[in-house]
């Protein structure tokens, strides 16, 4: 296949399914790339016109806070829109599929309009341009951000991606996500900030302001509206009632725009009640209507499904637009609706104004892009604070955390976990951060801290993690009971042939020794978007050869080792057709749609069997290639070869901590919530054989812990912690860093207590407003982990509320977050530049209310937690959430310091979405009113006389 044609591959399949585009801006005088100190120029074919700047294009950049409604802004814009051709107008609305942005549109030199160049990712700036230095900082995930419940943090991170985004060539970033999280199993729930509407649109707000304090950068919020699963998610339509699209998917939306003052907004691909988002008229009555939104909005990744009725439904700017022929449904087909008074000239005006607001209010016309890097020590000492902050400690029996004090000789520590030893844990597609500026293991944390005193040791225990994983069924065959035909000495495995096409033709393209039948080919294997394990070498080897990302034949051959004598049921999960060939006899085979398919064998310990899949399928679409998996299932006290050696290591150490991961992505939804690859039975083999036993949790998004908890003294949420996490969860278990992130998502019990993904082709949302904790509330439900939830190593206790406007209030104590002691929190100094406070202390807006309170800690132990207020039901007949977040505030207290907290709850809290009349209500009479440190934890309580 030429190079052309493979990057055409490339193109279409993306066309299809990027929720941001791949790739980034070429920059001229890029920096070299590391480890190389020669210069680089630019490819100048990708590079923004340089262009002469007309007067009308010399005003300098108005407020962050107030561009979007600047009469200087607003004069100045039209004067270069009074310049413009319909064409030219046209051009400004219509992205260009360009190898090296996310989303790219050409400058306008004549008018002096810069191109936009825009980035990928809310948790980091993805840069693909190959011409220059594609390091970045992977920052934790959006959920961490959010867990530490840090507006001001939040701010700094906006800030700091801003900064990263301007100095690699971009004037764009395309975040932040503020979509709610419906359900769990969702593959994209750790690119925003969890469940509750209410944090998500503050942290968004806060993202915003940050990104664009840096002069020259515009932030996107994203992916309006009601986006909450990837299956199908081209195409489901989400049937969602007024009151819970207002109350519930909007109202991030609404506080982001309000409080964030965006300069774009992103549409997402699914329906709204039966209306393509990108073309859905609530961008008009809703988005720009009531939320006030003036900047522009553009469609996700190929999302524009028509002309005519996206332009006059709202949408201001199609991404991409030039994919070949007669693809784009603006540019010419634009100008011509207009010709013909399809589109009124009016609306084609107002596309370009909130563009070119955006540009001129946000400053990209008086500050271009540079190219001269960033503060790549200041970052990382950003991305570490988010990292500590954002770490959530679940569980803490008897003070098990910190591990050993100084005093206490810690003499052997056991690391064990498929990829302790590494930093691959982050969410895979278009928020993926393939070149970290640094990197830090748990495994390098965990080691450096101990010391030269302590013996530490590392054990796998299973294999490393792969987008594989994300197919339904039982964990895949583990590589310690497998030998490659081929192999030397002490290799697992199987040999691995692999054909781009179905019929096992030619000369196979790869060969390879797979560590097991783990396959899950297509958008997530595309260069840049995969988030597998190092170890997983089927992942990475195809990352450069697209044609194993279509059609697929492949065949998979060696030895099986039973580690003990017992039943064991052998099978495969596959899209197509598969065969598993057993001592040279056919055993199970598949064809047809994702299914599995398994036979039961009774196995002698150490008896080799010969082992045979052939496999062969076509591309289920432009994106989805080859699916299998060659799994196992047996008794829980059989352990593989690898697993037993991590236990045995476990059993010999004084301590053990067990690092797990799962693998997300876009494009994939989780098919359930259980750790892949045994891990967890690895960790119910570990704490029997060592009762020292600590969990470290890097996901995401949550995972069930009630399968194996009971046996484990010590739990940290660590989510997906960034490049800085090995010295981040070093110091939360050592005690070097007090553990305060609090969760914004709640952890399950079991999978009852999940909203399903709807296999399509509609999304009911039965849940209504009563979406994560409300939910469980109203239907009596108790999780592992409620929303709200985390401990400390200090102890702290609330008193005295009160409420303004003379409300009655009960008062009493509130102990918890009890904890041992450890060394102060170390306070990191960022380099970076100072930044205004991300949110503001002066005098709440006329209606809100104030809740008081004192907040002490009484231990011997500098720590943080965060004071969160709730309303109870409101005083009306309709239905309404037994508890909702209304407000929350970080408090940092030294040893037995006590400090007065006011929480203000915004009108908003306070008033419920009304359908027969269209509009907030705001009911009169007695709302209850709760503080204290999570959702299920508020012994202080008040009451709030609200009138109307």
């Amino acid at each position: 296949m030429s190079t052309f044609m493979r990057l055409r591959l490339v193109a279409f399949a993306a066309i299809a399914l990027m929720a941001s585009a791949v790739l980034v801006v070429s920059v001229a005088n890029a920096a070299p790339r590391h480890g190389d100190q020669r210069s680089r120029q630019s490819d100048q074919r990708f590079l923004a016109p340089k262009v002469r700047t007309p007067d009308v294009a010399k005003a300098a950049q108005a407020d962050p806070t107030t561009w979007d409604d600047d009469p200087a802004v607003e004069a100045q814009v039209d004067q270069i829109l009074g310049q413009m051709s319909n064409d030219e107008k046209a051009q400004l609305a219509m992205g260009q599929l360009n190898n090296n942005y996310g989303f790219f549109t050409p400058a306008i030199p004549r008018l002096g309009i810069p191109a936009q160049t825009m980035s990928d990712g809310p948790v980091g700036v993805r840069i693909a341009n190959p011409t220059i230095d594609q390091r970045s900082t992977q920052f934790p995930s959006a959920t961490s951000m959010s867990a530490s419940f840090d507006r001001d943090l939040v701010h700094l991170i906006g800030e700091t991606i801003g900064d990263e985004a301007f100095h690699t060539g971009q004037n764009f970033q395309l975040a932040p996500s503020v979509d709610v999280v419906r359900s769990q199993l969702w593959g994209r729930a750790f690119e925003g900030f969890g469940e509750d509407p209410l944090l998500n649109g503050l942290m968004g707000a806060q993202s915003i302001r940050g990104m664009q304090s840096n002069p020259g950068l515009v932030a996107t919020l994203k992916h309006w509206v009601v986006y909450n699963q990837e299956t199908n998610r081209f195409t489901i339509d989400a049937l969602v009632n007024e009151r819970t699209l207002r109350e519930v998917y909007n109202r991030p939306f609404e506080i982001g725009v309000q409080q964030g003052h965006p300069g774009a907004a992103m549409c997402s691909f699914n329906k709204v009640n039966g209306t393509f988002s990108c073309e859905n008229d609530l961008m008009n009555t809703l988005l720009k209507g009531d939320d006030g939104f003036r900047g522009f909005v553009m469609s996700d990744y190929n999302a524009t499904p028509s002309t005519v009725q996206a332009a006059n439904n709202g949408l201001d700017q199609e991404q991409p637009g030039d994919q070949g022929p007669d693809t784009a449904n603006f540019d010419g087909k634009l100008v011509a609706a207009v010709a013909a008074g399809e589109v009124p000239q009016a609306r084609l005006d107002d596309m370009a104004r909130r563009i070119l607001r955006a540009i001129v209010g946000l400053g990209l016309l008086t500050n271009p892009v540079q190219s001269n890097r960033f503060d790549e020590a200041a970052h990382r000492e950003v991305a570490r604070r988010v990292a500590d902050q954002g770490s959530v400690l679940l569980k803490n029996k008897d003070d098990a955390l910190p591990l050993k004090p100084d005093h206490q000789k810690l003499t052997s520590l056991a690391v064990i976990g498929p990829d302790a030893d590494n930093t691959s844990a982050q969410g895979g597609g278009s928020s993926e951060i393939s070149h970290p500026t640094a990197e830090v293991s748990p495994l390098d944390g965990l080691r450096n801290r101990a010391g030269s005193g302590t013996d530490v040791t590392y054990s796998p225990g299973t294999d490393g993690i792969n987008e594989g994983d994300l197919l339904p069924g039982p964990a895949p065959v583990p590589s310690s009971v497998l030998t490659p035909t081929s192999g030397s000495p002490g290799e697992h495995g199987l040999d691995a042939e692999y054909w781009g096409n179905t019929t096992f033709s030619g000369t196979p393209e790869l060969t390879n020794v797979d560590p097991n039948v783990s396959v899950n080919f297509g958008f997530m294997n595309f260069p840049g978007f995969n988030a597998a394990s190092p170890k997983a070498t089927q992942s990475k080897a195809v990352t450069g050869d697209f044609a194993l990302l279509g059609d697929l034949s492949a065949r998979w051959s060696g030895d099986l080792t039973a580690p003990a004598t017992a039943d064991y049921t052998l099978g495969l999960t596959a899209r197509g057709d598969a065969t598993l060939t057993f001592d040279g006899q056919p055993l199970v085979t598949h064809s047809g749609e994702l299914s599995s398919e398994s036979e039961t064998v009774h196995l002698v310990a150490g008896e080799q069997h010969s082992v045979e899949i052939e496999y062969s399928a076509p591309a289920a679409n432009t994106y989805q290639g080859g699916q299998i998996r060659f799994f196992w299932s047996h008794a829980d006290d059989i352990l593989s070869p690898a697993m037993q050696a991590a236990v045995d290591s476990a059993k010999s150490a004084d301590e053990a901590v067990v690092v797990v991961r799962d693998y997300e992505s876009e494009g994939f939804d989780r098919p359930n919530l259980e750790l892949p690859r045994d891990q967890g039975q690895l960790i119910r083999a570990v704490a029997a054989a060592n009762p020292n036993t600590t969990v470290v949790i890097e996901t995401g998004s949550p995972v069930l812990t009630s399968t194996w908890e009971d046996g484990v003294p010590a739990i940290l949420q660590a989510w997906y912690p960034g490049q800085e996490q090995g010295d981040s969860i070093a110091g939360v278990l050592f005690g070097d860093v007090n553990p305060s992130g609090h969760l914004p998502v709640t952890i399950p019990r079991d999978e009852s207590q999940v909203p399903p993904i709807s296999p399509g082709p509609t999304a009911d949302d039965d849940t209504g407003i009563f979406v994560g904790y409300k939910g469980l509330l109203k239907n009596g439900q108790t999780p592992s982990y409620a929303f709200g939830h985390g401990l400390s190593y200090s102890e702290f206790d609330y008193s005295d509320l009160r409420v303004n406007e003379g409300s009655r209030s009960d008062h009493g104590k509130h102990h918890n977050n009890k904890g041992r002691r450890h060394h102060p929190q170390r306070h990191h100094k960022s380099k970076h530049r100072a930044h205004r406070a991300g949110h503001d202390h002066s005098k709440p807006p006329q209606g809100d209310v104030t809740v008081t309170f004192t907040v002490r800690n009484r231990s011997r132990t500098a720590g943080a937690t965060v004071a969160q207020a709730y309303l109870g039901p409101l005083p009306t007949a309709v239905e309404t959430a037994a508890r909702q977040l209304a407000g929350f505030e970080r408090v940092s207290l030294e040893p037995g310091e006590a400090r007065k907290v006011t929480i203000t709850i915004p009108r908003r809290s306070l008033s419920y979405w009304d359908e027969s009349s269209n509009q907030w209500v705001t009911p009169a009479g007695r709302v209850p009113v709760y503080v204290g440190n999570a959702s299920d934890d508020t012994e202080l309580a008040g009451i709030i006389n609200v009138r109307s």
